[in-house]
């Protein structure tokens, strides 16, 4: 299983992490990271804005008005916009796409709560689906009407995002349905947790339960065991009253069947007992489609996190959290082995080359995997360490340089005073 970008601990936590590694400067590390993360955040904080003005055109659960409602060209660029916008974002949290393979493969899959699916795919104008966090988890299940208890391993996806753009009402016009659910045209986003791999056709707004194999063969036996008992002994003398009249009215017999009060009370009595047998049977296949709904919507009321404008807002911080805990590693790791800190350990100098020793710095293949083995060492996690976006983010903001192919780290007073310049400066009078 591929490992995943995603630093599994809290930002206050890399923040502690960072100021033990560098004890002798920890307290202006403290002011660094907290410019560090102001600035991170301002930048998130424009990108939610954008976001939220693109996400206005086809909001469902919008209650503003607008000045100049958006014809159907400004709609449709804004969802072009959003859709971008939505895909930087998630990449920024450290999500992963969820391939078509992957989603026809759990389309395929049983599902783990036993309940079939059907998904009208023609109704998406768009479909894509994000995951972060994947593991392999085992539970126990029943089988054999819960005689039977068997565990089962399953992929489990920590975080899932969705995002699903229905087509618009021409098309369902055409096609002589009327949704009510949902409104056409519009876009909807919604993020869920722990969600099993095979059960990823839950997560889809038009989702039916349907009766599985197993359960249309159990309700069969039943009603047809039920039926011929009731055939047998309920609806004999009923039965024979009928097969007479047949037999009289096509000429098969030519002896009269003579209707008697009793004969009609009795006819009368058979098939109610036999409509009430249908109505049963019926009733039981209903009821046992409510129970398979009633556990689709149970697990979707726990796996569900957020809905369309709210889910943005949930990804904003967790990107915001992702972008800092990677800059401020980053950061520190170089800061760690630079010529400041004569006292550099092995875990941080016997991976480099004469060449980043003597300026100071490491490449990003070095960096990577020092940063990516102490994690495994030291706090028993393996991680994918997203080095490339940590180091242009701290070069952009001028607190790496780059000799060559190896990047150095400024003093910690000089980057603080990078950071405060740039609040400093942020607005200019024009």
């Amino acid at each position: 299983m591929p490992l995943e970008r995603f630093i599994p601990f809290r930002k206050r936590d890399v923040i502690t992490l960072c100021e033990n590694l560098l004890a002798h400067e920890s307290e202006s590390f403290r002011t660094f990271s907290t410019l560090l993360v102001s600035r991170i955040h301002y930048k998130y904080h424009e990108q939610l804005e954008a976001l939220k003005n693109s996400y206005s055109h086809f909001d469902p659960n919008k209650d503003t008005r607008e000045l100049q409602p958006a014809d159907e060209r400004v709609r449709k660029q804004s969802q072009r916009t959003f859709a971008k916008g939505f895909a930087s974002l998630l990449n920024a949290a450290n999500f992963e796409k969820v391939t078509d393979d992957d989603l026809d493969a759990a389309l395929n899959e049983e599902s783990l709560f036993k309940v079939r699916l059907a998904v009208s795919f023609d109704d998406f104008e768009n479909v894509v689906f994000y995951r972060r966090g994947e593991s392999v988890k085992t539970e126990t299940i029943r089988t054999f009407f819960g005689l039977r208890k068997k565990q089962v391993s399953f992929t489990n996806y920590d975080k899932v995002a969705v995002y699903i753009t229905f087509k618009d009402e021409a098309y369902f016009k055409e096609q002589g349905q009327k949704p009510v659910t949902f409104k056409p045209g519009s876009t909807i986003v919604k993020l869920f947790q722990n969600v099993p791999k095979a059960d990823l056709e839950m997560l889809f707004p038009n989702s039916e339960v349907k009766m599985r194999p197993l359960d249309k063969l159990i309700i069969s036996a039943s009603a047809a065991i039920g039926g011929t008992v009731v055939l047998v002994t309920k609806l004999g003398a009923s039965l024979l009253l009928m097969a007479s009249f047949l037999a009289f009215w096509l000429g098969f017999k030519s002896e009269e069947v003579e209707l008697t009060k009793q004969s009609l009370i009795t006819f009368g009595i058979g098939m109610g007992v036999f409509g009430s047998f249908i109505f049963k049977e019926w009733t039981k296949f209903k009821n046992r489609k409510i129970r398979f709904m009633k556990a689709l919507s149970d697990n979707l009321y726990f796996k569900n996190l957020d809905n369309n404008a709210g889910v943005f807002h949930t990804l904003i911080d967790a990107a915001e959290e992702e972008d800092c805990k990677e800059a401020l590693l980053a950061y520190t790791f170089l800061l760690k082995c630079s010529e400041t800190f004569s006292e550099c350990s092995a875990a941080f100098g016997a991976s480099r080359s004469e060449k980043e020793i003597a300026a100071g710095g490491m490449t990003l293949a070095t960096l990577d995997s020092v940063i990516e083995s102490y994690f495994s060492e030291e706090l028993d996690c393996a991680l994918d360490f997203d080095v490339a976006d940590a180091i242009t983010k701290l070069v952009d903001m001028e607190l790496v340089e780059q000799d060559g192919d190896v990047f150095v780290a400024r003093a910690l007073n000089e980057a603080v005073k990078t950071l405060d310049d740039y609040w400093d400066n942020i607005y200019q009078p024009v």
